[in-house]
């Protein structure tokens, strides 16, 4: 059974770790830049990495949530894997939920991190790997309605505790639910989560207001789920690098799903300095099969030459990243992501909002391009481009190759360990895990550089990123 997502909104953990004072810009003709490179913030790093990640799955971050005994009694239908051991309250709750105690003495439970950064690849569940096979395509409006019937037909509200604990959260997923419904399967609708509750939220003290602060779109756009093991080399969040400054206060974002007001997020982000810390440590799963070691060294220079200066350097005496973000105009993937985050109000709310003028502050600051990821632990995840409209990272490199709509089986076995990436049905029969590229905000096109290698070279770059 697939896991439907309530808690998005953690596809905003990429952060920073560095300081660079001024960006670096790379130019072409006519003034246009080509490359920027973004710099870092300073950041506190004093934090504790056990800690952070026991708060990750133990914490009260989301503020409020469905009562405890209906989740336990929804349980068993979840996916029973355990990778981390759980406090007592949490015994039996499934790895991407937390449990926890809300303010009034309520028992409830919401989503963590892992609901969407635990994916699954040849059947393992790795944690810190974006979930590729989440499930937006239904729309979440009906469990909306049916999670507030439920609460008015089990509890009373003056007499009980859990409508109260669950009010703050119940509103935000009214306003979000309608918002979020995707049209390609394993896409996240993290960013729209996001502009749908602060939407309703004062920005001074994250009060719930019923008038909008902004509008948005009728359209939904959604991204592939990045891993979180490149946090430790990014500098900024999001795909276009939009998020700057305190990565602790960013990544306190998905609070706005269920806390009544900024005093409960300022409780938490003493608490996501930890997080922080821990997200530092996290590693790439290593390439689990047999390595072509020839082909893979002759792939090692064609890759420091043509991709590494964007994408970095990988070595045993340590490894280089630029943080780059590349011009629309140069990178030519589909831009209506970037576009749309460029022209939403979110960034202005944000910008004036106890997120961006409270200590340690945050901002938002969109580019027009997209920042070139850190290649690590590539082969375990695709899809590929920001959209996660390419299925192997063969077709990455050549374009032509590329088909425009593809199905997937819907297993993480069935994996292509040769173009590395998921077996397809380049004719779809079906709709079921069916991606169309033709689909405004997720066409295949852009990311023309590998068509200049030959196809030996080409197989040989495939093989030298198995070794990341």
């Amino acid at each position: 059974m697939r896991k439907l997502s309530v808690l998005s909104l953690l596809l905003f953990l990429l952060a920073c770790n560095a300081y660079r004072p001024l960006a670096e810009v790379e130019a072409v003709s006519g003034g246009e830049w080509k490359t920027k490179v973004l710099p870092a913030s300073p950041q506190d790093l004093s934090g504790d990495p056990e800690a952070g990640f026991d708060f990750l799955i133990h914490g009260d971050y989301i503020g409020s949530g469905v009562p405890l005994e209906i989740m336990q009694s929804a349980a068993p239908k979840m996916p029973q894997d355990k990778p981390y051991e759980r406090n007592e309250l949490n015994e039996g709750i499934p790895y991407f939920m937390t449990a926890f105690t809300a303010p009034n003495g309520a028992k409830v439970a919401n989503g963590n991190c892992f609901t969407c950064h635990a994916g699954r690849v040849d059947g393992e569940l790795v944690i810190g790997l974006g979930d590729s096979f989440s499930d937006y395509e239904r729309s979440m409006v009906f469990m909306g309605t049916m999670m507030r019937f439920g609460m008015t037909m089990k509890y009373n509200k003056k007499k009980d505790l859990q409508p109260a604990a669950f009010e703050d959260f119940g509103k935000y997923f009214r306003r979000m639910a309608p918002k979020i419904k995707t049209t390609q399967p394993g896409s996240n609708p993290a960013f729209r989560l996001a502009e749908a509750c602060m939407m309703h939220r004062d920005p001074e003290d994250l009060t719930y207001v019923d008038e909008p602060q902004y509008d948005m779109w009728d359209y939904n756009i959604a991204t592939d789920t990045p891993p979180l093991w490149h946090v430790k080399k990014k500098n900024t969040l999001y795909y276009n690098g939009i998020g700057r400054g305190s990565m602790p206060k960013l990544l306190l974002q998905a609070s706005v799903l269920g806390v009544p007001d900024s005093s409960h997020s300022r409780t938490s982000v003493e608490a996501f300095r930890d997080v922080y810390a821990w997200l530092l440590t996290l590693e790439a799963p290593a390439y689990p099969k047999e390595i072509d070691e020839d082909l893979a060294a002759a792939g090692a220079p064609l890759f420091n030459e043509h991709c590494s200066g964007c994408h970095g350097t990988y070595s045993d005496q340590g490894d280089t990243y630029p943080n780059k973000v590349v011009n629309l105009n140069v990178i030519k993937t589909d831009r209506l992501y970037a576009d749309y985050i460029r022209q939403s109000g979110i960034v202005d709310w944000y910008n004036k909002s106890w997120f961006a003028t409270s200590e340690p502050k945050s901002r938002f600051e969109p580019t027009d391009g997209y920042v070139a990821p850190p290649l690590d632990g590539i082969w375990a995840s695709a899809p590929y481009f920001h959209n996660g409209s390419v299925p192997t990272i063969y077709q990455v490199l050549n374009s032509k190759a590329r088909p425009e709509r593809w199905t997937r089986s819907g297993k993480s076995t069935d994996y292509d360990w040769k173009r590395l990436g998921w077996n397809y049905d380049p004719e779809p029969k079906k709709d079921k895990w069916t991606f169309d590229s033709s689909v405004p905000g997720y066409g295949k096109d852009g990311h023309y550089f590998g068509d200049k290698l030959s196809e030996e070279e080409r197989w040989a770059v495939v093989e030298y990123l198995k070794t990341l």
